[in-house]
């Protein structure tokens, strides 16, 4: 097979323009990680195993900016606690459409008081799950903070200094207890308006059925 010698030539000359492009690629896309540990700015170019679950910056080397800004990884309380807020939208989200549905429908739609009290036994029962998964989250907060505390006295008794790293454990976990203590108190507040709004919307239903004994042994969910 015969070769093209203009073709060679320009493959030879293109080669190493190729190379040197991938070489400023490779180059642009090198960053540098940033990180506190024990109250002490750390910079590397690589990122250690015992860091990746801290908070950090990202920087770019070729331009020495900022290219990401990650932030630490949630310990498991506060993973409980994320999901006890969500589970507070989720109930609040189910309030507004229970309001809607039984307003709108009150008459039309059930034939009698035990029909209507179904419409409340999913907010009951997540009322209820709330309730139980904070207190259980707030014994296991208040378990934790304590064994914590005992160690950090134990190491103060033995003319030890107490960590940074342990300090910081401390006041993070004591913050969650504080956190989680006002989700039980709201969770349990809202058991009460529930009962409340139960016996309230049964009120208004024997009104506007004109009827204010009809299904008289219905009882609110609980």
């Amino acid at each position: 097979m015969r070769h093209n010698p203009l073709l060679m030539l320009s493959l030879l000359l293109l080669a190493p323009v190729a190379a040197l492009a991938q070489n400023k690629d490779a180059g642009s896309n090198k960053k540098l990680y940033c990180w506190d540990e024990n109250g002490q700015r750390v910079c590397s170019d690589a990122l250690p195993a015992e860091a990746v679950n801290r908070a950090r910056e990202e920087i770019s080397a070729r331009s020495g900016l900022k290219t990401a800004e990650i932030d630490r990884a949630l310990t498991d309380e506060e993973r409980a606690v994320a999901a006890a807020e969500a589970a507070q939208r989720l109930l609040d989200e189910a309030k507004v459409e229970t309001r809607r549905r039984t307003e709108q429908a009150m008459l039309t739609s059930y034939r009698s008081e035990e029909e209507l009290m179904r419409v409340f036994s999913e907010r009951t029962t997540i009322v209820d799950n709330n309730v139980r998964t904070a207190q259980y989250n707030v014994g296991s907060l208040r378990d934790g903070l304590v064994s914590l505390l005992q160690v950090a006295g134990d190491r103060e008794l033995d003319g030890k200094p107490v960590s940074e790293d342990m300090a910081n454990n401390i006041r993070r976990r004591h913050l969650e207890l504080m956190r989680q203590l006002q989700l039980q108190a709201n969770f349990e507040r809202q058991r009460v308006e529930l009962d409340d709004e139960v016996a309230e919307t049964l009120q208004r239903y024997r009104a506007m059925k004109g009827d204010g004994e009809a299904d008289a042994t219905a009882t609110p969910a609980s």
